[in-house]
């Protein structure tokens, strides 16, 4: 597997390069496709295959699910889609450490965008917590 460079943080910056504020919108939607990209990389074996499943549902549903928090209808809607987020990234986070145990040619990309599952998760706690 060839060790591809993976930019999630810089691509998604608004348009104000010097603004640490990021677009959660298009940081989970580039999270998603840097993982189906990654997903694509991983050779299919009888055990990478459900994982990579797995993987590539979680990861995908954490934008989708940001999308319906940005539309939500009440505060209570807007906070539960905001945790279902949050659990989204944290199960992206676990199907990234198995993806890196059965493929050991995956685990260096694999630890990019755990991180990056890391800091979502983070954010979305965060959002929820203060929304209260």
């Amino acid at each position: 597997m060839t060790k591809p460079e993976i930019r999630i943080n810089d691509q998604v910056r608004m348009t104000n390069p010097d603004s640490k504020k990021y677009d959660l919108q298009e940081r989970t939607a580039a999270f998603g496709e840097a993982v189906i990209a990654f997903a694509k990389r991983v050779p299919v074996t009888s055990v990478t295959r459900s994982i990579i499943d797995q993987l590539v549902r979680a990861a995908t549903s954490i934008g989708a699910n940001y999308c319906e928090a940005d539309d939500a209808e009440s505060k209570k809607d807007f906070r539960h889609k905001v945790g279902v987020c949050r659990k989204e990234s944290k199960e992206s986070k676990y199907w990234l450490r198995m993806a890196a145990a059965a493929e050991e040619s995956a685990r260096e990309e694999a630890r990019v965008l755990w991180q990056e599952a890391k800091e979502l998760n983070l954010i979305f706690g965060a959002i929820r917590r203060n929304s209260e």
